[in-house]
């Protein structure tokens, strides 16, 4: 039996390491123009749906079709970062201003260890290269060999027939309800061009909306009604066979009542600031105007209402 004192010295650094985790995603998902509000008063803001109100496929969905409420979801909610530049935006996580991997850079020194970040990047068609970023995050390792670990290690053809999108329109004008249905259902790679990175504690999808002229259709449909949307989006890997039923939500956001205008120029984030600045930089960093709307973002979440066919087991275009 280990000494009380290592007992007591254990409890204590896991506790340290408990505070550090909870007060970086807490300034990664506070800090900011926009921060994280209520979920029934969200205005101009963001918050975490609770997975109940998406519908995923059930265990027995390949014999019986039945759909259940998604429960928890896999990973927690991180940050939404809603972003516009003089080109497209894509490997964030890699930009030299990307205040997330600077924040888990910062975390990796103090416990030796990272957790794993999943971000997802719509790429809203415009002149202004919008872009709504969301970020979910995992803190204990990922199960060998499960759903999640297969998709982070497959190659591009197996990504782009699982990753799915699941919208819902909570509040917005009848054309935007029309056009989206009760729960637009959307398999991404398969609408969509989608680029994966994977790095040592991160996957990033980059999903370009304007390659779908549909998508694209809708998206233009849905700018000019976005500040009184409010939107849930879901993302979850599409259950195939049975031993991978019932779905499980990666993560879900929902953002309403944004502004356009209040989107951030990529190039005016500060690319000079790392884990090692002082509390005043950093404050001036995640203050500065980085999540000024999420936005548009919601836009991508019309890619369409689904259109699944009876004769296939896909929930797609």
């Amino acid at each position: 039996m280990l000494p009380q004192a290592h007992m007591d010295q254990t409890a204590d650094r896991l506790e340290d390491e408990k505070a550090v985790d909870e007060k970086w995603v807490e300034d990664v998902k506070m800090y900011g123009t926009l921060p994280l509000l209520d979920l029934e008063d969200c205005s101009n803001g963001w918050s975490s749906p609770p997975g109940d109100l998406f519908q995923v496929r059930g265990p027995d969905y390949l014999t019986s079709k039945v759909k259940i409420p998604g429960g928890e979801w896999l990973l927690k909610p991180l940050g939404f970062d809603w972003l516009k530049s003089s080109s497209k935006i894509f490997n964030i996580m890699t930009h030299p201003s990307s205040r997330v991997m600077s924040a888990i850079n910062g975390l990796s020194k103090e416990q030796n260890s990272a957790p794993f970040v999943w971000v997802f990047n719509l790429q809203v068609p415009s002149r202004e290269n919008y872009s709504a970023i969301f970020y979910f995050v995992k803190h204990n390792p990922i199960p060998e060999d499960s759903l999640m670990d297969r998709f982070i290690k497959g190659d591009d053809a197996y990504r782009n027939a699982r990753l799915k999108l699941i919208a819902n329109v909570v509040k917005g004008p009848w054309i935007v309800k029309t056009a989206v249905g009760e729960q637009a259902i959307c398999i991404l790679g398969r609408a969509l061009n989608c680029n994966y990175t994977v790095g040592q504690n991160f996957i990033e999808v980059d999903v370009d909306i304007g390659s779908s002229m549909v998508a694209n259709a809708i998206v233009h449909l849905a700018i000019g009604y976005i500040t009184s949307l409010t939107v849930d989006l879901a993302f979850l890997i599409e259950g195939q066979q049975e031993n991978e039923l019932p779905e499980k939500i990666l993560g879900a956001v929902r953002f309403s009542d944004l502004q356009l205008e209040s989107a951030v120029p990529l190039e005016e984030i500060p690319k000079d600031i790392d884990s090692s600045g002082t509390e005043d930089e950093e404050e001036g960093y995640f203050s500065a105007r980085l999540w000024k709307s999420i936005g548009q973002g919601f836009s991508t979440l019309l890619s369409n209402p689904s259109q699944t066919s009876s004769n296939s087991n896909h929930d797609s275009f």
